[in-house]
């Protein structure tokens, strides 16, 4: 995609319930992503870009919902991109944001034990 931002932090690859110990700078890194997700503004906003109807959504359509400033709704946007979880699309004057499923799914699997991922996967 033209336009779409990277990410500045990556997640681990080892899980804090992998049954061995996480490294600093992987507990870091799980951290700040973690971190992302800590915010009830943020929640919403990963769940209203799901749930519209493109899967897509920008500034615009999403300050009314949040009852929040612009320059607030940009900054939490922001700090989603940057952790990974959102990527942004530029198109004209407006910018585009969508959820990264991988993302996401490489969150929930690093949050689960390892007895239930192997179960999952056994279905």
């Amino acid at each position: 995609m033209e336009g779409v931002g990277t990410a500045t932090t990556a997640t681990p690859a080892i899980s804090p319930l992998a049954g061995e110990p996480i490294d600093r700078a992987d507990a870091e890194r799980l951290a700040g992503v973690l971190k992302a997700f800590a915010d009830p503004a943020r929640l919403q906003l990963l769940s209203l870009i799901q749930s519209a109807p493109a899967g897509e959504a920008s500034v615009s359509d999403l300050t009314a919902p949040l009852g929040l400033s612009q320059p607030t709704v940009s900054h939490h946007l922001r700090i989603l991109t940057e952790a990974g979880l959102l990527e942004r699309e530029k198109r004209g004057v407006w910018a585009y944001y969508r959820l990264v499923p991988s993302a996401i799914a490489a969150i929930a699997d690093l949050l689960t034990p390892p007895r239930k991922r192997a179960t999952k996967r056994a279905r």
